[in-house]
């Protein structure tokens, strides 16, 4: 399989998941990106069209406890770092957005351990 047929195929999933999902005031979307070393995680109000909270494995404040771990441990500090700073701001239930990653291996990892936080999904 070739890098353009699985990009074709992520832009697929990616498009179909974003027409089913929008962030409302009252439930924003949780949206994950990642690379090959580090992954991402916003809260986005998509009424408003502003980003109310984000959280990486390069944010200065999860940098330091995401040093030495794996991957997979990384997502999952990410997943409570996010929830955790949802909750200050008042966010307490979310739509999920797995951006055209299959459910699986790390975007799965954020979400558990956003949900086991707090995270209301």
């Amino acid at each position: 399989m070739s890098r353009i047929d699985k990009l074709a195929r992520k832009a697929k999933r990616k498009a179909r998941v974003r027409g089913k999902i929008f962030g409302t005031s009252e439930r924003p979307r949780l949206t994950v990106s990642k690379t090959l070393k580090n992954i991402y995680a916003q809260i986005i109000d998509d009424e408003k069209m502003v980003t109310l909270v984000s959280t990486s494995t390069i944010a200065k404040d999860v940098r330091t406890k995401v040093a030495e771990k794996s991957k997979t441990e990384r997502a999952q500090i990410v997943g409570e770092e996010i929830a955790r700073v949802a909750q200050d701001k008042g966010v307490k239930a979310v739509a999920f957005d797995r951006n055209g990653n299959v459910y699986h291996g790390r975007v799965k990892a954020l979400a558990e351990a956003a949900r086991k936080a707090g995270l209301d999904f």
